[in-house]
């Protein structure tokens, strides 16, 4: 049984005014395909990356495009939409049809994560975009505080781990600098015994250096120090 929608919308601190599009947006195509919740799916989606891609420019001005685009990726994604969906308990409130019910689509990644992005599109046609804003950034906060500090962390993490398991330090190496003086932009590599060596770009060396960290991290799979 479907749970009483105003315990969802307390949920996600959002009252909509038109009922209606809350429940068009947890619809599943099995349920009813001519009111489905994929055309709100594909505007939450965009709605998504914009409020995604404004806050990581305003958060991280000195950041490159290749590094933003990392962490923007890792926060729209099928994943990260999915475990959102399972924080506010999502699955909860779908409505399926009955095959997909017997085959427990309530609980499936591609179902849960395309109509979190729904929600998303029906807050914005229920009331703009502040609104939408304001749910996006308080469904995601964890997820861009914890980025952030995968970011900042990088570094001294990757030293951590080096000097624990190996007792020796990585090797960052400055390999270009292009730009002006006023506006520089470095290439580093990070490179560690036979690990694979990871590439990071920044507008000042220590950004680099821990954009390299994080890629070296990310590429070796290196899960703790």
């Amino acid at each position: 049984m479907v749970k009483n929608l105003s315990i969802l919308e307390k949920e996600i601190s959002y009252k909509f005014k038109n009922k209606n599009l809350l429940k068009q947006s947890l619809t599943h195509k099995s349920y009813k395909k001519s009111h489905s919740n994929e055309s709100l799916e594909f505007l939450g989606d965009r709605v998504l990356g914009l409020v995604i891609a404004e806050k990581l420019i305003m958060d991280n001005p000195d950041k490159n495009e290749g590094s933003l685009d990392k962490i923007f990726s890792s926060l729209v994604d099928r994943n990260a939409c999915y475990e959102v969906a399972n924080d506010i308990f999502l699955g909860d409130y779908i409505l399926l049809g009955q095959t997909e019910k017997s085959s427990f689509g309530s609980k499936k990644k591609s179902i849960l994560s395309d109509a979190c992005e729904a929600i998303l599109g029906a807050i914005y046609l229920d009331s703009g975009f502040t609104n939408v804003q304001k749910v996006i950034l308080t469904l995601w906060q964890d997820k861009l505080l914890n980025i952030e500090e995968d970011i900042i962390d990088a570094k001294s993490m990757l030293q951590e781990w080096t000097l624990k398991n190996y007792k020796a330090l990585p090797t960052y190496k400055v390999i270009r600098k292009d730009g002006p003086d006023h506006d520089p932009k470095f290439k580093i590599n990070v490179e560690f015994m036979n690990f694979q060596k990871a590439t990071g770009n920044a507008s000042s060396i220590k950004e680099a250096e821990k954009d390299a960290a994080h890629a070296f991290i990310k590429k070796n799979k290196i899960n703790s120090a």
